[in-house]
């Protein structure tokens, strides 16, 4: 099969590790350049070197998303290296247990800061570039299942930043739909870091697969394959959609 972004130069936020990574490796695997944006430089070093030593073109570049300062920085530095960018990946976020204080207002505004507000300043800044080049292009932003229901545990910012992705999704999707720039986000359901953690017992793990219809927890890799679907061509006419990519969680 061919390579299906052979060309397209992508942006994917928090790619140092999890989804992240799997989507930035993903997406050097199908031809195209990458730019991990992270945080976390020794992880997101790693993950550079390990595309450009299976033959994928990367880089990485220290980013924190909730600085415009840091966005503007990221997207001079992409499209003086490549001249354009068509694709971008808003992966970066805290967890709903991020904070141990799950009424703490300074919790609320940290998350709510990360996740939502990191999301509308990728938005804005890479659709100015994306305008700029003419061309269009892709924007996922990545939000979660309980951006579509609630829970009982963690911090309730999570879910209302989530929510947030989600309908500012669609709200940016109407509005950047006529200059051809498509955006759409994804919701994950259970992954690989809520199975491996150490502080739920397996009785607790048994409970949460038996609430998935398929049955067990997700990998990061599935996740990665339905956000390639949205980056490329072969959605060109998907917009403002909402992909729930979480077993069946969510139909319930």
């Amino acid at each position: 099969m061919a390579e299906r972004l052979v060309g397209k130069v992508a942006i994917i936020t928090g790619g140092a590790a999890g989804m992240g990574a799997a989507e930035a490796r993903l997406f050097a695997q199908e031809g195209a350049a990458v730019i991990i944006a992270d945080v976390v430089d020794d992880d997101g070093i790693a993950v550079r070197d390990g595309i450009r030593e299976a033959g994928g073109e990367a880089e990485f570049v220290h980013t924190d998303v909730s600085s415009e300062a840091d966005w503007e920085a990221l997207i001079a530095s992409v499209l003086d290296r490549h001249g354009r960018l068509n694709i971008l990946v808003n992966n970066a976020g805290l967890s709903s247990t991020s904070q141990s204080d799950e009424i703490s207002t300074e919790g609320w505004r940290r998350i709510m800061e990360v996740n939502a507000t990191g999301v509308f300043l990728g938005v804005k800044h890479a659709a100015a570039a994306m305008r700029g080049g003419g061309v269009g292009g892709s924007i996922v932003n990545i939000s979660s299942i309980y951006g579509l229901v609630g829970s009982d545990g963690g911090h309730p910012a999570y879910h209302a930043s989530k929510a947030a992705v989600r309908n500012f999704s669609k709200a940016m999707a109407v509005r950047l739909g006529p200059e051809g720039i498509r955006v759409n986000s994804v919701h994950p359901g259970f992954m690989p870091p809520m199975r491996s953690s150490t502080g739920m017992s397996e009785a607790a793990r048994a409970r949460l697969e038996r609430a998935v219809p398929l049955r067990r927890t997700g990998e990061v890799d599935e996740v990665a394959w339905g956000v390639l679907f949205l980056a490329s061509d072969e959605a060109s006419y998907v917009t403002g959609a909402e992909l729930a990519i979480d077993g069946g969680f969510v139909a319930r």
